[in-house]
């Protein structure tokens, strides 16, 4: 049975923070509130964690997840920024944008897309969300909590905890936080951005 955290939102428990984090580093899965609602996620490296989540959703291999990062020097350890790319992820940061980007050597390729060295990132305006990535010292793999066969994510911690207390090990409840998905950039061509998904982040600057 999962743990059940109820954090607060605007002043995160510095305590309960680092127990989520040390569930983290343990190889467990989270779930977490984020911008844009609320997401699994486990650390970078954990294959049998990232095997769970996609048992949980129901994911193929072709699923691609999303590094959450807590700022732009995390990027620039995962993703290749040209300085005009930098220069709009840091005017879009933190916020509720995904950002596909080319990926460096430091991801996993399981976590790339197939046919390319792609990886979506992003850096959510959240201050769970934030607190956790401070302490972690390392990106989130994560993924919207989408049930099966449903459309929209799940917005309600107690919903969250029926559904699946058996199946991940720790719930954070950070209240509500949204339930738009982000606004899906692509960053990784050579003819300048591309808009792959509207979402809660106004796009017309990059477009």
């Amino acid at each position: 049975m999962s743990q059940f955290f109820q954090i607060h939102p605007d002043n995160p428990q510095v305590r309960l923070i680092r127990q989520a984090v040390e569930i983290v580093r343990q190889g467990k899965v989270i779930v977490y509130p984020t911008d844009s609602g609320y997401a699994l996620g486990c650390g970078i490296g954990e294959k049998t964690a990232t095997d769970r989540i996609r048992m949980i959703r129901r994911l193929d291999d072709r699923h691609n997840f999303t590094l959450v990062c807590r700022d732009l020097a995390d990027i620039s350890n995962f993703a290749k920024l040209e300085n005009s790319e930098y220069r709009l992820v840091k005017k879009a940061t933190p916020g509720p944008f995904t950002f596909i980007l080319n990926a460096t050597s430091e991801v996993p390729r399981r976590l790339l897309h197939p046919k390319r060295r792609q990886i979506g990132i992003r850096i959510p305006d959240n201050r769970i969300a934030q607190a956790l990535l401070e302490e972690l010292g390392a990106p989130l793999m994560s993924t919207t909590l989408i049930m099966p066969g449903e459309e929209m994510p799940l917005t309600d911690p107690y919903d969250i905890r029926q559904l699946l207390e058996h199946q991940v090990d720790l719930i954070i409840d950070g209240g509500y936080c949204g339930m738009e998905p982000t606004t899906v950039i692509n960053l990784s061509g050579d003819e300048g951005p591309e808009l792959i998904r509207q979402g809660a982040g106004d796009p017309t600057p990059f477009l």
